[in-house]
C-alpha cells in the first residue's frame, strides 16, 4: 500500500505493509528520538504528534497517517530543548529515557489545555512511564513551565 506522510515537514512517500505500525515506519525514516518501549501503549515512549495531536505510534497503523503530518521532538527541537532546560533548573529532570515521550505530551498538553487543574494535567501524561521520579517534581515544573504557579 502507498502512503504519503509528512514527518517534521519533510514529505516522505514508500510502499509499505498494511500492518506497519507507525513508530517502525517513523524510524525507518531516520526520526530515532521514536522509542520503543513497552508495545502494549503503556509507557508513552513512542509519542508523536499527529496533525498536533500525540499518539502513541506502536499502536497506531502507518497508513492512519496518510496524507497527514507526523511530528516528532526533532521536529520541535527548540521547544523541547526550552522545556528540558525548564525541568533540569526546576530539579525535575529525568534519566532521559523517557523525556521524548514526556516532552511530545507537555508541549501538546500547552497548546491545548488553559490553565488545567492538577488532575486534568496528571490525565493528560497519564500515558508517561517514568521509573526514576515520583512524578511531583514533574508535576511541580509543568505547573511553573505553564504558569499555574507563581514561583
Amino acid at each position: 500500500m502507498k502512503i504519503k506522510v509528512w514527518i517534521n515537514n519533510k514529505v516522505f512517500e514508500d510502499d509499505i505493509e498494511p500492518d506497519t505500525l507507525l513508530i517502525d515506519f517513523v524510524r525507518s525514516k531516520g526520526f530515532l528520538s521514536v522509542k520503543r518501549g513497552c508495545d502494549t501503549a503503556n509507557c508513552g515512549l513512542c509519542t508523536v504528534h499527529l496533525e498536533g495531536k500525540p499518539v502513541l505510534s506502536c499502536s497506531t497503523l502507518a497508513m492512519r497517517a496518510n496524507g497527514l503530518k507526523v511530528t516528532t521532538i526533532e521536529g520541535l527541537e527548540e521547544e523541547a530543548k526550552e522545556f528540558a532546560q525548564f525541568m533540569a533548573n526546576q530539579g525535575a529532570e529525568q534519566c532521559g529515557f523517557c523525556s521524548p515521550g514526556f516532552v511530545m505530551n507537555v508541549l501538546a498538553m500547552k497548546k491545548e489545555l488553559r490553565n488545567p487543574s492538577d488532575e486534568e494535567i496528571k490525565m493528560y501524561l497519564s500515558g508517561n512511564l517514568c521509573r526514576c521520579t515520583g512524578y511531583m517534581g514533574q508535576l511541580r515544573a509543568i505547573k511553573n513551565y505553564l504558569g499555574l504557579t507563581k514561583e
